[in-house]
């Protein structure tokens, strides 16, 4: 009795060493990129939280300011939607636009339509050009921002002289209004600009830096006496936080898409981190060239390269394959025996008549043995071998 020797299995997939070796490299640098990201959004967020909020005590808040107006009687009411800064403008109401630019043409142009004969002021913070030109117009903001933070106010706007010297700076203002009142210039263009309305006793104040309203700037220069006067003179201060939250920036007053909140800015780190991703990808795929011969370092018999590649057969299931390479190989031999070319062994209309004269047997047998399908179970590719083995013999004995 024998016993068969089991042989030990081959792979070629890599373990699991090895793929954390070729991928720990560019996890390594996904983790760094991620927590720097993370880091760097940490930083912002908490540097500029509540950044010209009334309620915020943080240094770019504006709570200070707020505190300063209630002690002076005047009411500070924060609103975050278009509908209620609309509704609250009226003659007795100062009406600041904290973040002008946020507003689409549609709210800019809304905005506008209430406030220019409400009889009121509207102040517009660091308005771009944007939106001045609508919530302001005659108003065109400068391209080039303000090289100085601390200017001398060189105007006859009471508020100005009186307040003297403030942290005004930022964006730059010029007008074809005769009327308007024109503050704190930098390099002969104005930083605050006072425009009276057309009609209703009302006027819109612009002002290019929001500095004189954050915590900590208010009590440097003349940065509280300018902002009091400015947002004090109506008993009532409505204060505009634009917010993505406001459904009336979509034409149809619908809510945003996930999408249509992301900023522009994701979208192009997005495509770095694809591109960068391509490119690390490109740096370690395999490089297919051309085949090279190799010396092996020892013999290896022919058996045994045979039984290997039995076994990577029967381990793909790829009873084709073997039928196939089966047959080829035994095309290859019978023809040389029966007169016809090698090149034309693969041939039926060649090979098969030769082997038919030859022999003396059935046409249709052979084709189907030496051109047919392939088999459907094992049983069948052992049956195969043996066929094709007896044919072989047949032929060389003949």
């Amino acid at each position: 009795m024998t016993a068969e020797a089991t042989l030990p299995t081959t792979s070629t997939a890599p373990t699991t060493r090895q793929v954390w070796t070729r991928a720990r490299g560019i996890t390594l640098a996904f983790v760094l990129i991620l927590t720097a990201a993370v880091a760097m959004a940490a930083v912002r967020s908490t540097a500029r939280h509540g950044e010209l909020d009334p309620r915020s005590a943080d240094p770019y808040g504006s709570r200070a300011v707020a505190q300063l107006l209630s002690d002076r009687g005047v009411s500070t009411r924060v609103v975050t939607t278009l509908d209620e800064a609309r509704t609250a403008a009226g003659p007795n109401t100062t009406l600041l636009v904290a973040v002008p630019d946020l507003l689409t043409t549609r709210q800019q142009d809304q905005l506008r339509k209430a406030t220019a004969s409400s009889g009121g002021r509207t102040v517009l913070v660091a308005a771009g050009g944007w939106s001045v030109e609508r919530l302001a117009p005659g108003v065109t903001a400068d391209p080039a921002t303000s090289s100085h933070s601390t200017l001398a106010p060189n105007c006859t706007l009471p508020e100005a002289r009186r307040a003297g010297s403030a942290d005004t700076g930022g964006i730059r203002y010029t007008t074809t209004r005769l009327d308007s009142d024109a503050c704190y210039p930098s390099a002969r263009l104005a930083t605050l600009l006072r425009v009276p309305s057309a009609s209703g006793g009302g006027d819109t104040v612009v002002l290019g830096a929001p500095d004189i309203l954050f915590n900590d700037r208010l009590d440097e220069q003349g940065n509280a006496s300018l902002a009091l006067q400015l947002l004090g003179s109506r008993p009532h201060l409505v204060w505009y936080l634009p917010s993505l939250a406001d459904t009336s920036a979509t034409p149809n007053g619908d809510q945003k898409n996930f999408l249509d909140l992301l900023p522009s800015g994701w979208l192009w780190g997005t495509l770095q981190l694809f591109i960068a991703a391509a490119l690390a990808a490109f740096w370690r795929a395999r490089r297919f060239g051309p085949l090279v011969p190799e010396r092996l370092p020892v013999a290896i018999r022919a058996s045994e390269t045979v039984e290997g590649r039995a076994r990577l057969y029967r381990k793909a299931d790829a009873r084709d394959r073997a039928a196939t390479a089966l047959r080829s190989a035994t095309r290859t031999r019978l023809a040389p025996l029966v007169g016809v070319p090698v090149t034309q062994a693969h041939t039926p209309e060649a090979l098969l008549p030769a082997l038919s004269a030859h022999l003396s047997g059935d046409g249709q047998a052979l084709h189907a043995l030496l051109f047919g399908p392939p088999p459907g179970d094992d049983a069948a590719l052992i049956t195969l071998t043996d066929q094709l083995d007896a044919l072989e013999g047949e032929v060389r004995h003949s």
